[in-house]
Parts: C-alpha cells; structure tokens; sequence
C-alpha cells in the first residue's frame, strides 16, 4: 500500500491571497497554506445559506473553517472578479490589516459553467457566453489581481504572483477559445516577470494535473474512472513547496507542473501515489 510523504513546509508569518478558493483547485491550495501556517485570504461568490454556483458544493465560510483547522488562519472575503470595485475593496482590506502581501494566487476562473457537448466544438460553433467567461473572468481577473498585488509588492521588493494555468508542451488544448485564454495567462506571468524583475518580485506558472474537483465528478459520475487523477491537496502541497524554497527568484517567468513540482520536492498525493505531468492527447481532426 502506498504511504502518503509530506512535510509541511514553514509559512508561519505569510500572508497569501487565493482567488477562487470556494472548491477545487485553489480551496485545496488554500488549505494547504494553511496547514504550513500561512495567513490565508481566499476570495469566492457562494456562502452559506445562499445558492451556490451550479449547486456544487463549497463555500467561502466551509473553505475559511477548514483552513483555521488545518492550522492557519482563513479570512473569506466575498468578491466578484470581474467586478473592479470588489478587487479594490479586497485588496485595500489586505493593506490596511496585513500592511503586506507575500502571495497571490491567481486561481479564479470562469466558462467552465453550463459544462455541455459545445465544450468540444469547433470555434465557429462555440458560445460567445464562454469567450466572456474565460477571458473576463479569468485572462482579465488575473491582470487585474496581479496589478493590486504589484502595488503592495513593489515597494517591499518581495513577493510572489502565481497563474494557475494548464497545458503541456505547447500541445493544442482541443478547444481554441480555451487554448487562446490559457497561453494569454502563460504569456501574462512571462510578461511581468520581466517588469517585475528589478524590483525582486517572482512571477510564474503553475499546472494541475487532471484533477478531481467537484466539477470534474458532477460532470464524470460516480463510475467514472479516476485513476489517473489527483486531488486538490495534491496541487495545494506543490504550491506550499514552490513558495518555501528560498530561491524562488530563481524561477521567475518559467512554468512549473504539479507532477514535476512532486518529484523535485518530494511529497505525494494524500493517497501516497506520486502523480507525473498530465500529458494531454495528441488532437485529432
């Protein structure tokens, strides 16, 4: 039986932002800052008592909750991305009670909601809905994030902005208006890297792998395989390792996989498997 491996890295004394931390990918990473014992803002639209998006579950109080009993300290903070008076008023709220921002995890993202068959169409069939989706509430929410955190980060000289993205290889994505918002995010994090550079601020990427997150098993079902998956702690404990390592700057502009982020530092997934790199099929016509 496989043994799950992980050490907590020290985190005690950071501050991180997670956006879009009501479920998958950035709850997980929240989380796991927090078990390393970091400060944790996490940003999301569903709370309790309300409807959440798409029925799934999750919510801002459940992600703040879980991370105070990881060991951290949770603050939700309710924000629409693509509402610039909602990331104004989340980023003042971080100056005036933290003075500092040592992370920003640009997790949020949009289109992926009303999941159908026009996923996989060809661009001139698909909705014009998920072009705004992807690119206003993702490309543009990642900017506009990252425009904030470069504010509080540039005077100090330190910090960190990551972009969650996803691809391998420069391998088409199967979905051209999703493949275009992908490398738009990629190319962004490349971009401020080089502006930010002379003021010793890191900026990167970082993929998933194909991971399990409750939109993936509302879509998939209960007897869908999922063998080749990882979870969200699997993505959370490559994010707690890439912002300890003490050369960080080092890696300012490149793009880093969970999988490969697992090898080099060593922690498996919590069922002890040690995920590589999802390899995305070659596209066939």
């Amino acid at each position: 039986m496989a043994v799950d491996f992980w050490n907590p890295t020290d985190l005690s004394g950071k501050v991180a932002l997670v956006t879009g931390a009501t479920r998958g990918v950035g709850k997980g990473i929240a989380l796991v800052l927090g078990e390393c014992g970091a400060t944790v803002y996490v940003t999301g639209r569903s709370q309790n008592q309300e409807t959440t998006t798409e029925g799934l579950p999750g919510t801002l109080e459940l992600t703040t909750q879980a991370i105070e009993q990881a060991g951290g300290k949770g603050i939700g903070v309710v924000c629409d991305h693509t509402q610039d008076e909602d990331v104004e008023r989340l980023f003042a709220q971080i100056e005036k009670e933290q003075g500092k921002l040592d992370f920003l995890i640009n997790n949020v993202w949009g289109g992926y909601e009303n999941h159908d068959d026009t996923f996989e169409a060809k661009f001139w069939e698909q909705p014009l809905w998920r072009w705004e989706g992807m690119f206003t509430a993702g490309v543009r929410a990642h900017f506009v994030a990252s425009q904030h955190a470069a504010r509080l980060m540039v005077p100090k000289r330190k910090g960190v902005i990551v972009n969650i993205s996803a691809g391998d290889n420069q391998k088409f994505l199967h979905n051209t208006l999703y493949d275009t918002a992908k490398n738009a995010v990629d190319r962004m994090a490349f971009g401020m890297a080089q502006e930010l550079r002379k003021h010793q601020v890191t900026t990167m990427v970082v993929y998933p792998g194909w991971v399990r997150t409750e939109r993936v098993q509302q879509n998939l079902g209960a007897d869908a395989d999922y063998s080749a998956t990882h979870s969200v702690y699997y993505a959370g404990r490559a994010m707690a390792s890439l912002l300890a390592d003490p050369n960080i700057f080092h890696r300012t502009g490149k793009i880093f996989t969970v999988g490969d982020l697992a090898r080099e530092f060593s922690f498996t997934d919590v069922d002890g498997r040690q995920i590589a790199p999802f390899e995305i099929p070659e596209y066939s016509p």
